[in-house]
């Protein structure tokens, strides 16, 4: 059983930044694949950033170079540092361990304009 505890979301302006943490509890965390997706209201759930056990990354174009994922074993803790941010990142965002049905419960970012 894996539980994935969000936090980090909030209300921000354009061109500002946020930090997602995503903390997991199990004891396979370290080699697992952990995913960063969003939910715009209205449309489907997206992958945005991906991170491999050993560190390897891929984005989404729509965040590429502007958001960076990153993980700390030790803490059994994924991050996304999201800079640049702009009004079309409002969104619930979630993190996934790998790919499996262990969810976080979301958390709500928005970017005023």
């Amino acid at each position: 059983q894996v539980r994935l505890v969000e936090s980090g979301g909030g209300l921000v302006q354009a061109g500002g930044s946020l930090r997602l943490s995503c903390a997991a509890s199990g004891s396979m965390f370290s080699v697992n694949a952990m995913a960063w997706y969003r939910q715009a209201p209205g449309k489907q759930r997206d992958l945005i950033a991906i991170i491999t056990g050993d560190g390897g990354t891929k984005y989404a174009d729509p965040v590429k170079g502007r958001f960076t994922i990153s993980r700390d074993n030790a803490k059994k803790t994924v991050y996304l540092q999201m800079n640049d941010l702009k009004s079309e990142d409002t969104a619930a965002y979630y993190c996934r361990y790998g790919t499996t049905n262990f969810w976080g419960q979301g958390t709500q970012d928005t970017v005023s304009s």
